[in-house]
C-alpha cells in the first residue's frame, strides 16, 4: 500500500517547481521522505539469547510524519492517566466557520493562538458562572487544521471533567447529560474569538494577499465581520464517557493524529491518488476519493504548524500553576488514590 512518503518522494519534487512553499513545509517533506531510510542511518538491536541481529532505520521523528507518532502518543498518554480524575468527562469540539479560513492561512500562528485563547476563555467564563457550575474547571486542548478529506477545517477537540473546583475548595459536579449549554457555548465563542480577531487586526499582527488584500482597510475589514457576528458557529458537545479508561483511550485518537494515517491511502497511479474518507454529513459513511497528487501534496502541506506551535495545550485546573496543589484536591474529593503514581513507580 502506498504511504504519503512514496508520494511526497515521487512528486514532491514536482510540486515545489509549481507552488511556492515555506521553510516549514519544505522542512517536513523533507523529513517525511528521509523517514526510516538509510539517510537518516539506522541502529542494530541484538537478541541476547540466539545473537540474532536486526538492522533498523531511524524515524525523523516530525510531528506531521503518519510513522513517527505512535511511540510519543503512548508516552505522552501514559503521563496523562495521573491527571484524570474519577468523574465523567465531555468531548467539546470548537470550530471556526469556513469564511474565516483564508485569513487564518494567512495569519496561522497568530490565529491558532487566538483560537486557543478564546476556547480557553469561553469554558472557564462559563464554568465559573453560577449559573452553569459556578466552579473551576480544567481542560485539554488539541488543535485540528483539517477535515476527512484533508481541506482545511481548524478546530479544536477539548476534553473537559464533568465539575469543578468552586471558591470554597468544593467540588461541584456538572449535569449529567451536558457540560453547558451548545448554544451558549457557540455564542461566547463566536464573540471572544471574533473580538480578538478585531485586536490583533488593530494592533497590526494580521496580514493580507491575494483575493483578501482589501481587508487591511479598516472599514472593509469591519464589514467583512459584520455578518460572521449573526452566523451560528458550530460547536458540537459528546456525552459523557463512562470511565477515566475510555477518556485515555479516547485521548490517544486525538492527541498525536496527523492530516491523513497512511492505513487510509488506497492507491497511487497515474499522478493521482486515491483515499478513503468519512463523510459526517452523510451518515458518517465511509467514501472513496481520487484526487491528483498535486493537490493531494498542497492539502496535506496545507496542515503543516508553524514552527514551535503548541497544538496540545492545558488549562485551569490542569495548567501548571494549578496541577500540584488544586488538581490533588479535586483528586481527593473524588476519591481518586493520588498515591497510585508513587505505587506504580515502586513496582517498576
Amino acid at each position: 500500500m502506498p504511504e504519503v512518503q512514496d508520494v511526497l518522494a515521487a512528486y514532491g519534487e514536482t510540486f515545489k517547481k509549481t507552488h511556492p512553499i515555506s521553510y516549514q513545509q519544505q522542512k517536513v517533506m523533507n523529513a517525511l521522505i528521509k523517514c526510516r531510510t538509510a539517510t537518516l542511518g539506522a541502529h542494530a538491536t541484538v537478541c541476547e539469547d540466539c545473537g540474532n541481529m536486526q538492522i533498523s532505520y531511524n524515524s525523523c521523528r516530525n510531528r506531521h510524519c503518519p510513522k513517527c507518532q505512535t511511540l510519543s502518543k503512548e508516552k505522552w498518554i501514559n503521563n496523562q492517566k495521573f491527571n484524570l480524575l474519577n468523574v465523567g468527562y465531555f468531548h467539546v469540539v470548537m470550530t471556526i466557520p469556513d469564511i474565516l479560513h483564508t485569513i487564518i492561512l494567512q495569519n496561522q500562528k497568530v490565529c491558532y493562538n487566538l483560537l486557543f485563547k478564546a476556547v480557553a476563555g469561553t469554558l472557564a467564563e462559563l464554568s465559573a458562572d453560577k449559573k452553569y457550575l459556578g466552579a473551576q474547571t480544567g481542560f485539554t486542548g488539541i488543535l485540528h487544521t483539517w477535515g476527512q478529506n484533508l481541506m482545511f477545517h481548524p478546530h479544536i477537540h477539548c476534553i473537559v471533567p464533568g465539575g469543578g473546583l468552586n471558591s470554597l475548595g468544593k467540588w461541584i459536579s456538572s449535569k449529567k447529560k451536558f457540560f453547558l449549554p451548545v448554544k451558549v457555548i457557540s455564542r461566547k465563542f463566536r464573540g471572544k474569538f471574533l473580538a480578538l480577531l478585531k485586536e490583533a487586526f488593530y494592533d497590526g499582527a494580521l496580514t493580507f494577499h491575494g483575493s483578501i488584500k482589501h481587508l487591511e482597510f479598516l472599514q472593509e475589514f469591519e464589514n467583512f465581520l459584520t455578518p460572521i457576528y449573526q452566523k451560528e458557529w458550530v460547536v458540537y458537545c459528546k456525552p459523557p464517557f463512562k470511565t477515566a479508561a475510555t477518556v485515555v483511550e479516547y485521548l490517544g485518537r486525538y492527541t498525536h493524529r496527523v492530516a491523513i494515517s497512511n492505513h487510509r491511502i488506497l492507491e497511487m497511479k497515474d499522478s493521482n491518488v486515491t483515499f478513503k474518507w468519512r463523510d459526517y454529513k452523510d451518515k458518517n459513511k465511509w467514501k472513496i476519493m481520487t484526487i491528483t497528487a498535486e493537490e493531494f501534496i498542497r492539502r496535506f502541506l496545507t496542515h503543516v504548524l508553524p514552527c514551535g506551535l503548541m497544538k496540545i495545550r492545558h488549562y485551569g485546573l490542569l495548567g501548571n500553576r494549578n496541577r500540584t496543589v488544586k488538581l490533588k484536591s479535586c483528586k481527593v474529593l473524588v476519591n481518586v488514590n493520588i498515591k497510585m503514581r508513587f505505587y506504580s513507580d515502586m513496582k517498576m
